[in-house]
């Protein structure tokens, strides 16, 4: 018995490390067939030992959804996970994240990840239940009711129409929240977080997996995930001799009237293991943006000295809320000729295929070449 526990510590640790690195890999899903992969930095509590994720990168399974717990304000629910990118971005289980933010201090102090921008909301109670016409003034759903509606806008913009503001509204309470689209309506595209240490982006761009080569000292491994499908050799030989031995003894002790009964169970559970081995976990990585290379192609324009744009009233960026500025560099999407900020279109679309103002789908896009590029920057150089 003895042997035949060696055999099987024998057959866990050529399963737990990829032989060529000797990096641990461990990769699950809170749902069989669920997208979303966790894998290392991310671990599984209560499911996947220690050694397969980073410290401050636990999640949990609650009602078949992934979930992260934050210091401050709790739980989210995980939307999807970027392992190249190292973005995370996660929603409000109750789908209502201004709630979240206004009743609860938001802090990412004590987690391993940063918000990849922050504003300051101002948040208001018009009782009336008419908004009033203020540019970036968004109702918030979730938390307005019959006879009042909940309204959010950036501070900067609240300071400049307080006057107008207080006229059917109260103000409620300024917060801070790490969001990257700032004209939102109860944040339903989520709040984006993103963790600099390990930093895996190098080896997972190589189309490789992060693991930990040594536990004890914190270093971290890129192996390559095809040696870690299947069996290895020595777990295989293992098998074959936990199983044959077991079976040649019963073989010599119990003689021709237990051979046949020997036979019967050595087949069966060949069957089993061989069908076992034959599944392979399914490797997915989430990547809901465009890649650089594409994002790059589309053209860059540079605000002339009026700092007016050919079409009328389009003077803003929709992302930033800020008025462009004299020889401001801007990024315009082929597929609906809306511009932004190149700065932040460019963080929008790593994360986001889609246009932000129209939201048409920039999948299909076609690139643009360097020459069509020149040519739009010319011609809003030169705009009056």
């Amino acid at each position: 018995m003895t042997f035949l526990r060696l055999l099987f510590l024998l057959f866990i640790f050529s399963i737990a490390y990829d032989k060529s690195t000797s990096v641990m890999l461990c990769r699950t899903t809170c749902r069989p067939g669920d997208g979303l992969v966790i894998r290392f930095p991310f671990r599984l509590i209560m499911e996947q030992p220690e050694h397969c994720g980073y410290p401050g990168f636990e999640l949990s399974c609650s009602n078949n959804q992934t979930t992260l717990q934050l210091p401050y304000p709790g739980e989210f629910t995980v939307q999807s996970i970027d392992y190249a990118s190292q973005i995370i971005i996660i929603k409000d289980p109750h789908q209502c994240l201004p709630g979240r933010f206004l009743h609860r201090s938001f802090s990412l102090s004590g987690s391993p990840f940063d918000g990849q921008n922050s504003y300051e909301f101002t948040f208001l109670n018009c009782s009336s239940g008419q908004l009033p016409n203020v540019n970036g003034l968004r109702y918030v759903e979730c938390l307005s009711g019959t006879n009042f509606s909940v309204a959010a806008i950036p501070t900067s913009r609240y300071n400049e129409s307080a006057a107008a503001l207080k006229k059917s509204c109260s103000e409620i309470s300024k917060v801070w929240i790490p969001v990257l689209w700032p004209v939102w309506s109860d944040l339903a595209e989520g709040v984006t977080l993103r963790w600099s240490e390990p930093d895996c982006s190098d080896c997972e761009e190589q189309g490789r997996f992060c693991g930990f080569k040594n536990v004890k000292n914190m270093e971290i491994g890129c192996a390559d995930p095809s040696h870690s499908t299947g069996l290895p050799r020595s777990a295989k030989y293992g098998i074959i001799i936990g199983i044959g031995i077991p079976g040649i003894l019963c073989f010599i002790g119990l003689g021709c009237y237990l051979c046949g009964k020997v036979g019967n169970y050595l087949q069966r559970h060949r069957s089993t293991t061989d069908f076992a081995t034959s599944i392979t976990p399914q490797l997915a990585v989430v990547r809901n943006g465009l890649d650089r290379s594409t994002i790059e192609s589309y053209p860059k324009t540079m605000v002339g000295e009026s700092g007016r744009l050919p079409k009328p009233n389009d003077n803003t960026c929709p992302i930033c809320l800020c008025e462009y500025q004299s020889k401001e560099i801007l990024r315009t999407i082929p597929e609906c000729n809306h511009y932004y900020h190149a700065n932040c279109i460019d963080e929008w679309l790593r994360i986001n295929a889609t246009c932000p103002l129209c939201r048409k789908s920039q999948e299909s896009s076609a690139f643009v070449t360097p020459s069509t590029s020149t040519s739009s920057s010319s011609s809003f150089m030169s705009a009056p």
